[in-house]
């Protein structure tokens, strides 16, 4: 089994075929998502609110990602994984960016790490690439940024914030990007990036135009309830059917129904009676 390389993503966008990714955070959604054939796995750091319970990404470290990406990269053994860079482990210098970077790879199994930012941090990408580390740009809503936007919103309305956001993209294909994600962009803004651009762009509510997308597990399976972006569709409803799932269990505990003989081991009754004389 070959595992796929950055060369096949960019192949798949000069064929013109759309390119399906998606959150893991474990061994069993890694397992999922590849028995599902999703090319390419994202461990998010979004796993700071739909795993660990935070309010936003910004307190997740770099032990917490460590910790996850291990996990996917022992259940994914085909599909490229890319790892988040979290919030204020690659923006103080670029020797941090490097030692985080190599971590991701090195101890966590992953293939490819993501940073958020566009010409900020072009010269950041330029150095990790030029490690042998495939970097996965992102731009539009950078949720590391969600305090300086002043919450969670579309960008690149206006001419300004337009202009820059294609000044980004190319920034980060020229320092050697092998992708890049439109977060919250408008659809045209983001079909003209994606036209610029020779490598792909995965899109995350930046609609149908983008090379290829990608989604929240927890978000998609109706896992995660606290709330849903628009950008995500449903394609299951996971919490409800779990919540029914544990109602029924509580219900029969408490009634004596479970377990029955079938969940149930036996043993030779001599034993008992010998213990008996005990």
């Amino acid at each position: 089994m070959r595992r796929v390389t950055v060369r096949d993503i960019g192949e798949m966008k000069a064929r013109g075929e759309k390119i399906p990714m998606v959150t893991a955070y474990d061994y069993p959604t890694a397992r999922l998502a590849e028995a599902a054939d999703i090319p390419m796995l994202l461990v998010g750091d979004s796993l700071g609110m739909v795993v660990l319970g935070y309010d936003s990404t910004i307190p997740v470290t770099m032990e917490d990602m460590l910790h996850h990406v291990k996990a996917v990269a022992r259940g994914a053994k085909k599909a490229l994984i890319v790892a988040d860079l979290p919030f204020m482990t690659h923006q103080v210098d670029i020797a941090q960016a490097l030692t985080n970077a190599g971590r991701m790879v090195q101890e966590g199994g992953a293939q490819a790490v993501k940073l958020e930012g566009g010409e900020c941090v072009a010269e950041t990408v330029r150095r990790v690439v030029s490690c042998g580390i495939p970097v996965m740009g992102h731009i539009g809503l950078t949720p590391q940024s969600v305090n300086a936007f002043g919450g969670y919103r579309v960008q690149g309305r206006c001419r300004r914030e337009a202009a820059q956001l294609l000044r980004d993209a190319q920034a980060l294909e020229a320092a050697g990007a092998f992708s890049v994600v439109l977060e919250l962009v408008p659809t045209p803004l983001a079909g003209l990036i994606s036209q610029r651009l020779s490598i792909p762009t995965i899109g995350i509510g930046a609609g149908p135009a983008c090379d290829g997308q990608v989604q929240v597990l927890h978000d998609m399976l109706g896992m995660f309830t606290d709330f849903v972006p628009k950008h995500a569709k449903q394609y299951a409803h996971l919490a409800q059917t779990a919540q029914e799932a544990l109602a029924d269990y509580a219900k029969e505990v408490r009634e004596g129904c479970f377990p029955t003989d079938k969940e149930s081991f036996t043993m030779d009754e001599a034993v008992l009676r010998e213990l008996g004389d005990l």
